[in-house]
């Protein structure tokens, strides 16, 4: 299943985009939105993996609330 969607881009950053899906897809039908699923995608599992691996540093150095401190050992001694 596909969804349309209108977006908004700076010129110059719409065509270089442009330029790489076509030399990766060639100007066929669909090659824009096969880029853009492709860059979407990866956007988005940086994203996750970047906040992942902020929840595990807080998990291993502890949280600061307020005049408490806990970390990952003290949370599962309670």
């Amino acid at each position: 299943m596909s969804e349309t969607m209108t977006v908004n881009v700076k010129e110059d950053i719409a065509s270089e985009f442009r330029k790489q899906a076509s030399i990766k897809y060639g100007k066929k039908k669909g090659y824009l939105g096969k880029a853009l699923t492709e860059a979407m995608q990866e956007w988005s599992k940086q994203r996750k993996d970047s906040l992942e691996n902020q929840f595990l540093e807080l998990l291993e150095t502890g949280i600061k609330m307020k005049k408490w401190k806990f970390d990952r050992a003290e949370l599962h001694e309670r």
